[in-house]
């Protein structure tokens, strides 16, 4: 039977970083995935670009039940760590908006980068290659696979969630954490696309496309981003923003046209211009086919000179403060990332260890901590993977 030092369950962002760390310290490195290619989650990332990480990136960018939990680990690999990486790399990148980094070229140099510190650190790399079972023997671990078993000192665990399942993804970790006494928190998709129930679908039809800078709300948090109706909801970065902070049954309000009092500038253009269309003057500050829906909803088809002051207050409430309650979300299905996870209360913090279960490490995603879109998830794998890697 082949025996390592650490076996890395794995080869996502997290899990790579932890095996070029642990293999640096001169460890016997493993790392397994049963994908046929490592990083695809990366691959995909950031239309192909790769947002790797964020420059803004703190504690208060991540939702756990320990919120606390992720700041050791984040002090200690800092996004200015893998810039430095991807900058010996000569990988060329830009800031796009609230400091995300994108590469400029293909998100497959940061995968080549990852497989390349894999090598010169000593690490073995399997793909297409099942977990089979995972065991305590004596002080250290049996890991059973589809080709076979393998002896260890430790096995760190870097599975991910369950989002998007065609690409693989599964719920093993949780398994596997379950197994040795470690509690999940509730799991759920995050940072989705919201859905509307079938009546208010027929309704914004018309909307399908239309994209928007808004405000969107849920309870005391807020986002101030894009916003993108679609055929079975709304999109776009402000909507995946606020879908890790809605659940079930709750309200979520848009502020349509920020910065701007609607009813006090429609007023201003019933003074103006009081021959002109309620929906044109709208179309000044919306989207066109947003613009005209409104006014259709309504009953605003005469002039300017028509609407009196409470039809206008209407019109306004409904873009400044548009209130509804979305019927679900798109699920794991396009859900960028899991909420919850393995509970944090069982790690130690500055090495991602099962406090009750020596040698059992869990890193990324698959662990509690959930970052917003626009790097952080990227900048939390590498900061836990690098902690992991320093002490497996």
């Amino acid at each position: 039977m082949e025996d390592f030092d650490v076996v890395v369950l794995g080869a996502g962002a997290a899990g790579m970083m932890c095996a070029i760390e642990a293999g640096k310290r001169g460890r016997r490195v493993l790392v397994v995935d049963h994908a046929k290619a490592p990083g695809e989650k990366i691959r995909i990332s950031g239309g192909g670009r790769c947002n790797f990480t964020n420059v803004n990136t703190a504690p208060a960018n991540f939702l756990s039940a320990n919120p606390k939990f992720c700041v050791s680990a984040l002090r200690r690999y800092r996004p200015s760590d893998f810039i430095a990486l991807v900058q010996r790399y000569g990988i060329a990148f830009h800031e796009k908006t609230l400091g995300q980094l994108f590469c400029d070229g293909s998100a497959r140099q940061v995968i080549e980068m990852l497989l390349t510190e894999m090598d010169q650190a000593g690490v073995t790399l399997r793909l297409e290659t099942q977990v089979k079972g995972v065991a305590r023997d004596g002080e250290g671990w049996r890991v059973s696979f589809s080709n076979g078993p393998v002896a260890c000192r430790s096995v760190v665990v870097a599975t991910g969630g369950k989002s998007i399942p065609k690409m693989g993804a599964t719920g093993l970790g949780y398994e596997i954490a379950q197994q040795f006494g470690l509690n999940i928190v509730e799991t759920r998709p995050a940072l989705v696309p919201l859905t509307f129930e079938v009546k208010t679908l027929e309704r914004l039809a018309p909307l399908s496309g239309v994209a928007l800078d808004a405000v969107v709300s849920s309870g005391k948090t807020r986002f101030a981003e894009a916003m993108l109706f679609t055929h079975r909801g709304l999109s776009g970065p402000a909507i995946l923003q606020i879908s890790s902070y809605w659940r079930e049954g709750g309200e979520i309000s848009v502020n349509m046209a920020p910065g701007v009092d609607v009813f006090q500038a429609l007023r201003t253009a019933r003074t103006a211009t009081p021959k002109r269309a309620l929906s044109t003057v709208l179309g000044e500050i919306l989207p066109k086919r947003l613009a005209q829906l409104i006014a259709e909803d309504a009953g605003a088809y005469g002039n300017m000179a028509d609407c009196s002051d409470v039809l206008l207050r209407g019109v306004a409430a409904t873009v400044n403060a548009w209130t509804f309650k979305p019927v679900g979300s798109e699920g794991y299905r396009t859900a960028e990332v899991t909420l919850g996870g393995v509970d944090t209360d069982g790690l130690d913090s500055r090495t991602l260890e099962a406090k009750a279960v020596p040698g059992l490490y869990f890193i990324g995603e698959v662990v509690d901590v959930t970052g917003w879109l626009g790097g952080y998830n990227f900048q939390w794998a590498w900061a836990s993977g690098w902690c992991a890697g320093q002490a497996v």
